[in-house]
Order: structure tokens, then sequence, then C-alpha cells
């Protein structure tokens, strides 16, 4: 299905009434949460932790009840009974951490149509019960890609992604589009851990540390990572060729991963592209609590949701260790020409 996202003029006004929102005791504890992570679950210190952050936020400030569950095959069939198992409980909204619950979150949503759903990364559902809560990864891809340039003496840079799928490529067309347009003379080397239907590149740190090590000894300097669990064998890389005398940055994803990063891996973590799966979450949550949905409009074909991108603070870099507060005036600048409209970020390599 072709996409043509447009938000609404909407959009930042309901972000702000569902953030804003503090519901009656009495209606919170009404709201039973149904959490569905990816692969890895909670703990993978990446992309389904940034959803437990939200979960967090959310129990924390209106106190309501939830349960999470996690598939390990990975399956659609054992994504489907998780999603079953919830809507039968009777717990509503249901949110599922990843596109690749998009098949079977249909199948469950059209036979519970009084239960909201909600879907990270995947706005393909035309089901008025499912929110598609998707981002723009590569406006934040962008801005680290700002700061590898500036950060990188080699101009040699990497990209690791997790598998080769549309999502995993928007990160890659921004960050290659940023470093480019910071230091047009730097290369950026891309690889992917796993192509499809291979997806185990989102869990496989061993392979991809193999990739860093491979592109550490080609003399490049700035790695970002955008693979999932993967990640950890970045960071282990870099932190060997720290051992050896190489200084080798790297770049994290999803959440701000130094704040979970070992201490060797700290000293060489430059930033991390921030994805608010956290906020994507909290909003469905704060918006059950008062008695409504996420449904901006994203495009044409009746997909509701919302879009997370620069101007909603959906997607940016972290700041944690202070290695990149010397380039913020340059990472400001790239931003506010993206919420402008002066920079069109690529989705495509």
């Amino acid at each position: 299905m072709k996409k043509v996202f447009r938000l609404v003029a909407v959009v930042a006004a309901s972000v702000l009434a569902a953030t804003a929102f503090v519901a009656p005791a009495t209606a919170a504890t009404k709201v039973k949460v149904g959490l569905a992570y990816d692969i890895g679950g909670r703990g993978d210190k990446s992309f389904n932790d940034s959803a437990a952050a939200g979960l967090d936020a959310a129990k924390k400030k209106f106190g309501v009840a939830a349960k999470e569950v996690t598939v390990t095959t990975g399956s659609d069939s054992e994504r489907e009974d998780k999603l079953r198992l919830l809507a039968k409980a009777g717990y509503n909204p249901i949110i599922a951490v990843g596109f690749l619950y998009a098949g079977p979150i249909k199948k469950v949503a059209s036979d519970y149509p009084n239960t909201q759903f909600g879907i990270i990364d995947d706005a393909s559902v035309d089901l008025l019960n499912v929110a598609g809560l998707v981002f723009a990864e590569e406006q934040g891809s962008y801005l680290a890609g700002v700061a590898a340039a500036l950060a990188s003496k080699s101009g040699k840079i990497g990209y690791i992604g997790g598998v080769r799928i549309p999502l995993l490529q928007k990160f890659e067309a921004g960050f290659v589009a940023g470093v480019k347009a910071t230091k047009k003379s730097a290369t950026v080397d891309v690889k992917y851990v796993t192509e499809p239907p291979d997806f185990g590149g989102f869990n496989d740190p061993a392979k991809a540390k193999v990739i860093a090590k491979g592109m550490i000894d080609k003399g490049i300097d700035v790695i970002y990572s955008a693979a999932g669990g993967s990640g950890a064998g970045n960071f282990a890389a870099a932190a060997d060729a720290a051992k050896a005398g190489k200084k080798v940055w790297t770049i994290g994803v999803d959440s701000d991963q130094y704040l979970t990063a070992s201490a060797d891996e700290k000293k060489n973590m430059l930033t991390s592209m921030i994805k608010r799966v956290d906020r994507a979450v909290y909003d469905v949550i704060a918006t059950a609590v008062a008695g409504s949905s996420v449904n901006d409009v994203l495009d044409e074909s009746g997909i509701y949701g919302r879009v997370y991108n620069l101007a909603l603070d959906g997607v940016g870099v972290s700041y944690s260790g202070g290695y990149i507060n010397k380039y913020k005036a340059q990472i400001d600048k790239a931003a506010a020409a993206i919420k402008s409209g002066k920079i069109k970020v690529p989705t495509k390599p």
C-alpha cells in the first residue's frame, strides 16, 4: 500500500493534550494495558526497553494495570497468540512493539473491534481500532550523521543495519545524507547483519561485531548501528579497538544507549539517535485513560495513528557523555532546517 503521510494541523495539540492529561484515579484504574514486545523483550537496552520506559512512565503517572508479553520464536502464529491472550483477558489498549506484528494485529483487532490497539513502526493496518505509530527515523539519523562527520578524523564512517528492509534503510538514507551534507569528502560504508527473510540481524551481536571489526580494520573511526540487540557487537568492537590503541566512536540507536553502556563502552559512545518509542507508548495509554485514542490521520487510505518527527520531539540525538556538546550549534541548525522544510531528508538510499 502506498503511503502518503500527511500530518493534520491538530497533531501538536493532540500530543500536548495526551501527555498533559491527568485522569481521575477511578478512570485510570479501569485501564488495563497490554504490551507485546518483540524478540529480546524488556532488557534489550534498545528498542524494547524504550517501549518499556513509556509503559513505566504511564504506570507511574496514571496507576494503570499492565501485562507484558514477549515472543521467543518470532513466528506470526506466536505473535498472534500473544495478542489474543491479552485481548481475551480484557487488556485495552494493547500495544505491539514492532512492524512484524502487522499481520497478526490485523487478525486479532478484527476479532476484537471494541479493543484499541497500537503498533510501533507500522502504518499498514486499515482498521479504526488500530493506531499506526511511526517515526521520522531519517530525520534523527541525519542529525547523527552531522555529529559523525564532525567527529571523524579519517573521513571514513560506517553504518550497520540489522536487516536490509525499508525501515532500516530510512536510518541509512538519513545518516548518509547528514554525513555528506556536513563533509562532502567523507565516505560511508554500509553493511547489514542479515538479509530478509532472515530477521535474526536484530539479535546477533556476534555477527555485528565481526562487521564492525572489519570496518575498523579499514580505517573507519565512527560507526552507527541501527540493529537492535546486535548493536552490542558494535560497542564491543570499539572497546576492543581502544585496548589496541585505536579510537573508534560508536553511535547508538532508539534509546540513549550511553545510559546502559559499560564503562568501557561509554568512553566511545559519541551519541545515540533517540527514537521516542516511549513517547508513543505513553501517548496511547494516556489517551486511553482519557477515554479516547491516538487517531491522527496518516494517509488517504484510512490509516490512523501518529508520525513522530523532529517537530514533535519524536526523534533526536542524545548529549550524554558530553562528546557532541561542541557540535550542538551545527546540529541545532540542521534540526531547524529540517523542521522548516529547508532540508528535505531522503527516506531511501
